[in-house]
């Protein structure tokens, strides 16, 4: 029922409040609001595409900007219109999307009219720019020149570009960097590798809209560079990797073999293959060895390992990312080669020939430097940061990627021979030698486009021996980089007794606070201070480190505790998320420039005054006073020390509880039936007068100088026809037992997704609201909210806990990693369970 059906009849409804509206068109319209520059270039460059034709079709010469247009015939207009319409459907798609994205951010940081005039200003000056050095190359003969003055550039990315290059400037420092580096490296890649106007044009537009960006952030405040140094340098140094990889496959997409690194391709290209003639076994001439390389490197074998240079490029560039010593060395030697083989079939040398380098092109000299000057500049960058990359697999991994390699090699590299030995007939020129076949062996395994040209006439032209050669390296190939990926993805992340023994030995003098002993949880991990003073529990989810309750450590020693910890898990490749720590720790996170935010509230009641006396308590005392009266006494124990009877009716109704609700269970924070067990464990139950246990509840233990000031409720089960109230009347006999007993404190532990009354935050977050959002649909299941409530009955003072992480880039993976943390083993079943609870009970409200 809405507010308007309690209306009387004839009044007016109400008009739709804001929250009426449905979410995508809020959506829309706030983005409408906070970008209007981008959503209206957009538009334009989307209604232009149809009235110029590009959409269609048809390309308009008099609206793109060229040397004939702009330059010979004097169309001054064209290096703006050529910013407002994309060349190609695909263009302009691809135009329309990089507005509303990378548009939007930088109209963001520069506010919308700064983000129109740069655009513009930027687009147009690159334009300018690049326009004038093609003509200047055309008239000095220049072949580059000649070949670019042909384009004729319609492309809105150019200004875009400007403008998110001028919009870095205001960034925080870690978008700063992101973009400046990933955005540069691919922009000359583009501009090497596909070497058309428009990937030129955007260079230029780039590095003027850094400048201008420069100009325009004088006098503001530049961000700080915040730590995360390790995950951030291998991200970038990543990018730079799979750029270069990239490289090859923008030649082979965009085709432009006349490119300045084209010609490091031309190895991919289609070969078309005739038959060999026959007098190239008396005479191998340079049209046999351009033949005999047709045939052997035809059709799809040949083609997929000519690419393999490249996807290892790539795969290395994806274990540096979680810096990973192994990706490291085969970025390097994968780098090494590609240099090494490059300087070969360029013929690197003839530049050394007097006579040879007379006869070349500037152009092809300044290409064959590039082709090899490249991935030495990779080398160099990897070697510059090698400290990153330490990540080193267990030996056994490494053993078996070894073996598995050089088997995998041994084995086609024994077929390949075997043929050759067996099927000479079917080689030009007769049957070879078992030494001819071992100097033609890595032929079959390398792109031939890294490969000097054959020398010889021994070469399969037809039959078993011409496929065995054209296809042995395939599967190779393939073990290889499965192989490799297994390695990249072996870790380990060990627990051991000693280190748990250790921990434990910190929190008994004092470390950890009331959720600290969640720490010794099963799934937990130890890193300790060099003094061994300090430690951190923590879990790696997803290359999520995330900590559990509070670090461990001294008072004054909270940030030097942090910072180490932070220090050791980029070393690692994690990212640190610290989650469920108290207040006191938020300073040393804030001084970071660290996001936080709260996850939960922890609900204490100080035991030195504890009285269950007044109206406040009513609710509490009614349920104890009826407890007594019913005869329910309690038994304080550990699982070790329980009667037999009793640990097997709590494991009995403890496998009921779970059975009956088909859920399922939650960990990470929650503690289960086997964190019930452990010896340092309090058990406290309620027996009624037939010795039968009407509630159980578990109590973790927070020390002081090795004595026991605190216990933090974890574990609750109730029995079927308890008591009604026995959950009050349980909690209040163990508060004042504890209070007897000298206890300081006792927790009711922390409220996972809950806040106290009327603390919503201000201006809630993307995290804020996620977990708002998920508080609400899990609370029909797992009744987070309820249990809150239920707590407040016992008058406490409430301890926010919160969580904070350095990236908000990270957020989706921290809020994954914590959901498994939450759900660690989930069958689809309980899923579907959980599904069924949340949907059923959802409209029933």
């Amino acid at each position: 029922m809405t507010a308007s059906d309690n209306a009387p009849a004839g009044a007016v409804p109400p008009a739709p409040a804001p929250g009426d509206t449905p979410r995508w068109i809020r959506a829309v319209l706030t983005y409408l609001l906070r970008n209007p520059f981008s959503a209206m270039l957009a538009v334009v460059v989307l209604a232009a595409g149809f009235v110029t034709g590009t959409f269609l079709g048809r390309f308009p010469q008099e609206f793109a900007a060229s040397v004939s247009t702009t330059i010979e015939d004097g169309d001054w207009w064209t290096p703006l219109t050529a910013l407002l319409f994309g060349d190609s459907v695909i263009g302009g798609v691809l135009a329309i999307a990089l507005i509303l994205t990378a548009g939007a951010y930088a109209e963001r940081k520069l506010g919308s009219v700064r983000a129109a005039w740069t655009f513009f200003l930027t687009g147009i000056l690159a334009m300018v720019i690049g326009l004038s050095a093609q003509g200047l190359l055309v008239s000095w003969g220049s072949q580059w020149g000649l070949l670019a003055s042909y384009d004729a550039v319609a492309d809105p990315t150019i200004g875009t570009v400007g403008m998110l290059m001028a919009a870095s400037s205001m960034a925080p420092a870690l978008w700063q960097r992101r973009i400046r580096v990933i955005g540069f490296t691919l922009l000359v890649m583009f501009a090497l590798y596909a070497a058309d106007s428009d990937s030129v044009f955007r260079l230029i537009s780039g590095v003027l809209g850094l400048l201008l960006g420069l100009l325009l952030a004088r006098g503001t405040v530049r961000a700080t560079w915040h730590r995360s140094s390790h995950r951030e340098v291998r991200t970038l140094v990543a990018a730079i990797v799979a750029a270069t990889g990239l490289g090859p496959f923008i030649v082979l997409i965009s085709g432009a073999w006349y490119a300045p690194l084209g010609l490091v391709v031309s190895g991919f290209s289609p070969i078309e293959a005739e038959s060999m003639p026959a007098t190239c076994v008396q005479d191998f001439t340079a049209d046999c060895v351009r033949q005999a390389d047709a045939i052997l490197n035809s059709g799809p074998g040949p083609f997929l390992v000519s690419l393999v240079p490249l996807v290892l490029t790539l795969l290395a560039a994806w274990g540096l990312r979680t810096g990973r010593r192994a990706a490291w060395i085969m970025a390097l030697v994968v780098n090494a080669v590609i240099a090494l083989l490059t300087a070969v079939s360029v013929g690197i040398n003839d530049l050394l020939d007097d006579k040879i380098r007379g006869a070349l092109l500037i152009e092809d000299g300044i290409a064959m430097i590039l082709a090899v000057l490249v991935p030495i500049g990779v080398i160099a960058l990897l070697l510059f940061t090698r400290r990153h990359f330490r990540v080193a697999a267990p030996r056994a991994a490494v053993r078996r990627f070894t073996l598995t390699v050089v088997g995998a090699f041994v084995v086609f590299a024994g077929i390949y021979l075997v043929i050759g030995l067996i099927d000479g007939d079917n080689y030009l020129d007769g049957q070879p030698s078992l030494g001819e076949l071992l100097a033609d062996l890595v032929r079959p395994f390398v792109s031939s486009g890294l490969l000097p040209a054959i020398a010889d006439a021994g070469i399969p032209v037809d039959g078993a021996a011409l496929f065995v050669y054209q296809w042995v390296g395939v599967p190779f190939w393939i073990v290889f980089i499965f192989a490799a990926v297994r390695l990249f993805r072996a870790t380990q992340v060990d627990r051991h007794v000693i280190e748990e023994a250790r921990f434990r030995a910190l929190l008994r003098e004092g470390g950890g606070g009331t959720l600290g002993f969640m720490g010794t949880w099963a799934g937990n991990s130890y890193w300790f201070t060099a003094d061994g003073e300090g430690a951190v529990a923590y879990r790696v989810i997803r290359k999520v480190a995330l900590t559990m309750s509070d670090p461990v450590c001294a008072e004054g020693r909270e940030q030097e505790t942090i910072e180490a910890f932070i220090a050791y898990c980029e070393a690692q490749g994690w990212s640190a998320c610290f989650y469920s720590f108290h207040e006191r720790f938020l300073p040393v996170f804030q001084s970071f420039g660290w996001q936080h935010m709260s996850v939960g509230e922890e609900t204490v009641i100080d035991l030195a005054g504890f009285e269950l006396t007044g109206k406040a308590w009513q609710k509490v005392r009614q349920p104890l006073n009826r407890g007594e009266r019913e005869g329910i006494t309690t038994l304080w124990s550990t699982w070790h020390d329980l009667p037999t009877r009793y640990s097997r009716e709590i494991t009995a109704v403890s496998e009921e509880w779970v059975a009956n609700k088909k859920l399922p269970e939650m960990g990470f924070t929650l503690g289960g039936m086997e964190e019930l067990k452990d010896p340092d464990v309090g058990i406290f139950l309620a027996i009624n007068k037939d010795d039968k246990i009407e509630a159980t509840t578990s109590w973790l233990p927070s020390w002081t100088d090795g004595r026991i000031t605190g216990w933090t409720i974890d574990f609750m089960r109730r029995g079927d026809g308890s008591m009604p109230g026995i959950m009050e009347f349980v909690i209040a006999s163990a508060a004042l037992r504890m209070k007897e007993q000298g206890v300081q404190v006792l927790s009711l532990s922390g409220a996972p997704l809950a806040t106290k009354p009327g603390e919503e935050p201000a201006e809630p977050g993307i995290m804020d609201r996620l977990l708002g959002w998920l508080g609400e649909m899990l609370e029909p299941a797992y009744g987070f909210t309820s249990l809150f409530r239920f707590k407040s009955k016992f008058n406490p003072r409430y301890e926010t806990i919160y969580m904070a992480y350095a990236d908000p880039a990270q957020l989706a993976n921290i809020g994954m990693a914590i959901g498994s943390a939450y759900l660690p083993e989930t069958t689809p079943k309980e899923y579907l369970a959980l599904v069924q609870t949340i949907t059923n009970r959802g409209s029933d409200r």
